[in-house]
């Protein structure tokens, strides 16, 4: 059977997978979870039932399921070895892990939808304060992740392999667009692992627009 993906067409989590899938060339079913629809479908007791934490992605494969992207990522290039996404040199993975978590840890969750939601319920924030609120801690972060691939990048994040850091850091990009940052000339090496990820279909394929559950597609 085929691996089974609840996504979201806008979740940066859902995206790193769906990048993941389409580099393997992995054939799945897409089950759209709308986050926003009402009080968003990932609450609905169906859903919470496979998923406690009430988030996306969430991933089923012969009869093994998993919720975060990093377990899931890991559970697939496990399965699915070829091409690797996690170095096997101790040294680089530790580095594309190190990259990785800038972005799975130190920024994606201040940032996410229901960080946001807390913000305007608790404190009356509005759009515009929520918007400021997601722009600082994107760009604390890429400071830190613009130094890193000084130091790693070659075509990519680590040297000239497409790893699982790319898959972090793409979906991360796309973020920060949508709330205005500059990517091209405040972190021009960001900007330029960025640029050259979408010169391969497998990132192209992943991107929100194009999913079945966009509202572009409707």
């Amino acid at each position: 059977m085929k691996p089974i993906l609840y996504s979201y067409w806008r979740s940066s989590c859902s995206y790193r997978v769906r990048i993941a899938l389409n580099f393997k060339d992995i054939k799945y079913e897409y089950r759209p979870v709308n986050l926003i629809n009402a009080e968003g479908e990932q609450k609905q007791t169906d859903f919470t039932q496979l998923n406690p934490k009430q988030e996306v992605p969430y991933f089923v494969h012969d009869g093994h399921s998993l919720a975060q992207s990093m377990a899931i990522l890991q559970y697939i290039d496990d399965v699915w070895p070829k091409p690797e996404l996690f170095p096997k040199d101790p040294k680089l993975k530790s580095l594309c892990l190190q990259l990785s978590e800038i972005i799975n840890s130190g920024i994606q969750p201040i940032q996410n939808l229901n960080v946001m939601k807390t913000i305007g319920k608790r404190y009356a924030a509005d759009d515009k304060e929520k918007a400021s609120w997601s722009r600082y801690w994107i760009v604390e972060g890429f400071k830190a992740l613009e130094q890193e691939l000084i130091k790693t990048s070659g075509y990519f994040s680590i040297k000239n392999t497409v790893t699982t850091a790319d898959l972090f850091l793409v979906p991360q990009c796309y973020n920060a667009k949508r709330f205005k940052i500059d990517l091209e000339n405040e972190f021009p090496n960001i900007f330029r692992v960025y640029q050259n990820c979408f010169e391969l279909e497998e990132f192209r394929r992943a991107t929100p627009e194009v999913q079945p559950d966009s509202p572009q597609k409707k």
